[in-house]
């Protein structure tokens, strides 16, 4: 299994990457250039790749379905091969008309009544998380890989009805198709779609409660499901709901463990979480999703072609000066607060009250048991590379718990 290495970027404008640990590490920064001097940006890389940095370029292009296919939303060195408008990975990498279909079947089981059903055994996962590390005693602990991978891999797995137990797996399978796409070759039979096909094999002849025997019970004008497009649904809750929660959760304890007074005010003031929880999502949004272009389209003065990618960096959009006072600070209070931590259109993550209700349960219990905090060393905190952007390594010491916090 090996990792090919991708020559250096030679300017951000011209030539970025967004799987370069460079990129990852001070993205923000390099967003905050390119407005400033190249709102546009283009690269080679991958056969072709656009980077529009300001919130209108990145809202149009969202919203708009006829000169922008969903048909891949990972960008690779290669194209897709399945047609539209379904795609590899239904609702979100379908088009309309099928999108809507797709959508569809999801609807329920991402309801807000369902997920507030989940509330409670999240924060039972939590806590005893927390009491696993604290067991340790030994003072330091790392933030994302002892606590906030955990939480997400858990409850989709809950809702998929796939063993917990395969962690490991589901992060292997984030970092080859996330992080690093196209970076690593695998055996076919270690690969997610072999993973997905045997369960999915195994829930049509002994179902369960869980959402791939729904799925492989669902029908459309009568006629089952494809077996494709139930991987592909099932790939895309078990990537999605797992690698962009668990960035979230770990920025924002990143975010806590050196802003003490944003601690006290989250802890004092209970009203001011709702607002906070919001703020944590603009300022950290962790998704950039990506276009295919379908038809000849010009962004700036810049000519789109057909199969071009365009990446659509939510998180850059959520810092544009012109979108947002303040943009470049953390305003914990913040009341005006229209963030596209979510994306926006048809394509708006469907999982967003899976998102909150996670998010905020894993910060509300991490703060009750664990007030006071700091990093254990800035230089060793590690940030994921690709389209998914958070914390995969955060060091952290505790200096109080709620036991012994005066």
């Amino acid at each position: 299994m090996t990792e090919p290495e991708r020559p250096p970027v030679a300017d951000w404008a011209t030539d970025f990457d967004h799987t370069k640990a460079a990129y990852a590490t001070r993205a923000p920064e390099i967003w905050d250039e390119l407005r400033g001097s190249c709102p546009v940006a283009h690269s080679d890389r991958f056969g072709g790749t656009w980077l529009p940095v300001r919130h209108d370029d990145v809202s149009t292009i969202a919203k708009d379905t006829d000169h922008f296919s969903s048909q891949g939303v990972v960008v690779t060195d290669w194209r897709p091969d399945i047609p539209k408008p379904i795609g590899y990975a239904p609702p979100i990498t379908s088009d309309p008309p099928f999108h809507k279909i797709a959508r569809q079947f999801l609807l329920t089981a991402f309801s807000p009544k369902a997920i507030a059903e989940l509330e409670q055994p999240a924060r039972v996962m939590c806590n005893e998380l927390i009491d696993d590390l604290l067991a340790q005693q030994t003072g330091t602990v790392d933030a994302a890989v002892q606590y906030a991978q955990h939480i997400p891999v858990r409850v989709i797995a809950a809702m998929l009805g796939v063993p917990e137990e395969d962690g490991d797996l589901f992060r292997g399978f984030i970092h080859r198709i996330l992080e690093n796409p196209g970076g690593v070759e695998v055996a076919p039979e270690d690969t997610m779609d072999a993973y997905l096909d045997a369960l999915i094999a195994q829930r049509q002849t002994e179902p369960r409660d869980d959402l791939i025997t729904y799925l492989t019970r669902s029908t459309i004008d009568g006629d089952p499901l494809t077996a494709a497009h139930v991987r592909g649904t099932c790939a895309l809750l078990l990537l999605a709901g797992i690698d962009t929660t668990w960035s979230a959760i770990g920025a924002s304890l990143w975010h806590f463990a050196q802003h003490p007074d944003d601690r006290r005010r989250w802890t004092d003031d209970p009203a001011v979480r709702p607002f906070a929880i919001e703020e944590l999502l603009r300022f950290y949004a962790p998704v950039t999703m990506a276009r295919l272009v379908a038809e000849p389209v010009e962004v700036r003065g810049c000519p789109m072609e057909v199969d071009d990618w365009v990446l659509l960096p939510f998180p850059a959009a959520n810092r544009d000066g012109e979108a947002f006072e303040r943009a470049d600070e953390f305003v914990i209070d913040r009341q005006r607060n229209r963030h596209l931590a979510f994306g926006l259109g048809i394509h708006r993550c469907i999982g967003s009250n899976l998102a909150r209700l996670e998010l905020t349960v894993a910060v509300e219990e991490w703060l009750r048991r664990i007030p006071h905090f700091e990093l254990a060393d800035p230089e060793q905190v590690r940030w994921s590379t690709g389209q998914i952007r958070g914390p995969r390594e955060l060091p952290v010491r505790i200096v109080a718990t709620s036991d012994t916090a005066a």
